[in-house]
């Protein structure tokens, strides 16, 4: 009894994806696992960091944010977003967006109560879960085409699925737009049916939206990130979670916010007070600098993913992978059944150790690990040097 441990810490395991880090250092792999830049973040952005520690913020800010941090978010969401955002009442800035997530569930969820999630999904909503003792439903993802053929990226939904998933019991909905793992951007036409169930069934939503400056035009289709918040009615009923660290290419800060109505945010600032107590304060000092970057900024920023994406498609192409483009953030997942291992995890072993490259077994974004046995993730949120040696490294499999 002594040493016994949680029930709720004995049904999850440490993260897959960081796990795949550790496991690309210790064999001198390419890491294109884990979704962090290798490259230096913004000059301008370290320098407000800097100065803000040489200007002795250093000690704690306000628990559920710095005012004039919480000011540039509400600045940002009014002119990126359209809507206004009271930044005394409706922001609580956190330690990522990883920690706004978990307050979020700890605040608004209960025992017992329902919370539906797409499959593939981030791996840290299974364990979110679990700690607010609240149960999955799973609605499915499912491809259609590949890169090769030109379809691009369609993985869509079953409506009729998404609907029986709704229920008396369910409490939220988790919508990650832009999608990890799969890249997929939600069209207008699927949040508004996510709208519609969720104000029919009396349920909030809790978007995840860090990546919602890295989306690709496509000349076939209207590709763009819209904000479930910004529809009709959903605007009482969403906590919109963001953070820095991947539109700024600082993941190391930790420094993320939620934005709700006050009843909601009053909730999980509670929360958050005690998890945390409070983000680092000369980080949100920079950061509030990062949010008045211009336009031209976020617009340099896509171009640069776009082709980062279009060269690692590429090489991926060529070395035999079967890859579902992605619309969005900076991940591709692929299709391995053509290499002839048994699972993902027996083919992520072969490249780290045999070939030098990491990526994240397809698995560990399932409920059940033959869901993704046949797929791997791979990220090109890195230098072009990088990207080449992983070119180079991946020849081997052909």
């Amino acid at each position: 009894m002594l040493h016994s441990i949680s029930h709720k810490v004995a049904q999850f395991t440490e993260s897959v994806i960081r796990e795949m880090t550790r496991q690309a250092l210790l064999h001198n792999a390419v890491n294109l696992s884990q979704g962090f830049p290798d490259f230096p973040a913004p000059a301008e952005i370290k320098q407000a960091a800097c100065d803000a520690i040489n200007a002795d913020i250093n000690q704690y800010a306000v628990t559920w944010g710095a005012k004039r941090f919480r000011d540039a978010i509400a600045a940002k969401t009014k002119w990126h977003l359209g809507f206004d955002v009271d930044p005394d009442r409706e922001v609580v800035v956190t330690c990522g967006s990883t920690e706004a997530m978990i307050a979020t569930m700890l605040a608004l969820v209960n025992p017992g109560e329902e919370v539906i999630v797409f499959e593939p999904y981030y791996e840290n909503y299974g364990p979110d879960a679990i700690l607010t003792e609240a149960t999955i439903r799973y609605v499915s993802l499912l491809a259609e085409g590949h890169a090769e053929d030109g379809n691009g990226n369609f993985w869509t939904f079953d409506p009729d699925e998404l609907r029986a998933a709704f229920n008396d019991k369910t409490r939220a909905i988790i919508l990650t737009n832009p999608h990890n793992p799969t890249g997929k951007v939600f069209t207008r036409a699927e949040l508004q049916l996510i709208a519609d169930l969720c104000i029919e069934f009396d349920v909030l939503a809790f978007t995840d939206e860090i990546y919602e400056h890295i989306w690709y035009p496509d000349t076939a289709r209207d590709v763009r990130h819209i904000s479930l918040a910004t529809l009709d009615g959903m605007r009482e009923r969403t906590v919109s979670i963001n953070s820095l660290s991947k539109t700024y290419s600082v993941t190391g800060w930790r420094v993320g916010y939620a934005i709700a109505p006050p009843v909601l945010t009053d909730a999980i600032r509670k929360v958050h007070d005690f998890l945390t107590v409070g983000a680092a304060a000369p980080l949100q000092d920079a950061g509030a600098f990062a949010l008045s970057l211009p336009q031209s900024y976020y617009d340099s920023l896509q171009q640069t993913y776009l082709k980062k994406r279009d060269f690692l498609l590429g090489v991926l192409n060529e070395a035999g992978f079967k890859c579902y483009k992605p619309d969005g953030a900076y991940y591709i997942m692929t299709d391995i059944s053509g290499f002839g291992f048994a699972d993902d995890v027996a083919f992520t072993k072969h490249l780290i150790s045999e070939v030098g490259v990491a990526v994240v077994p397809g698995s560990s974004f399932y409920r059940q690990s033959d869901g993704g046995k046949q797929q791997v993730r791979f990220t090109y949120c890195k230098r072009a040097e990088t990207l080449q040696a992983a070119a180079e490294k991946l020849q081997k499999l052909k």
